[in-house]
């Protein structure tokens, strides 16, 4: 009988243990409030993105990977800051040729 005894008080050490690391390893079950639909956690300025910004990117992890609307977001937000910056170099190399080919209006 005691036998018996100490193989249930070990077995409920040992449960306690399991337990307590399982508690430690995976948090105590709290969990965050959900985010309101459509919304997402991805942040970006509104203007001049950055290197800085683009790093410190994150995205919610699915069961499958990233989840592709936040992806498809900040692919499109750096794509479009891109684009305009280009348009940007374009209008302001033009002017800079505009002005180049201006004749001065020094001696005649």
């Amino acid at each position: 009988m005691t036998t018996a005894l100490i193989y249930l008080l070990v077995m409920l050490l040992v449960a306690a243990v399991v337990f307590l690391l399982a508690a430690l390893v995976f948090g105590r079950g709290e969990e965050l409030a959900p985010l309101p639909p459509g919304s997402s956690p991805t942040r970006l300025p509104a203007d001049d993105i950055t290197g800085e910004d683009v790093a410190a990117v994150k995205f919610q992890l699915t069961a499958r990977g990233y989840k592709m609307s936040e992806v498809d977001w900040v692919i499109a937000r750096l794509g479009g800051e891109i684009d305009g910056l280009r348009a940007r170099v374009a209008e302001l190399e033009s002017q800079l040729d505009a002005r180049a080919q201006q004749p001065t209006g020094g001696a005649q």
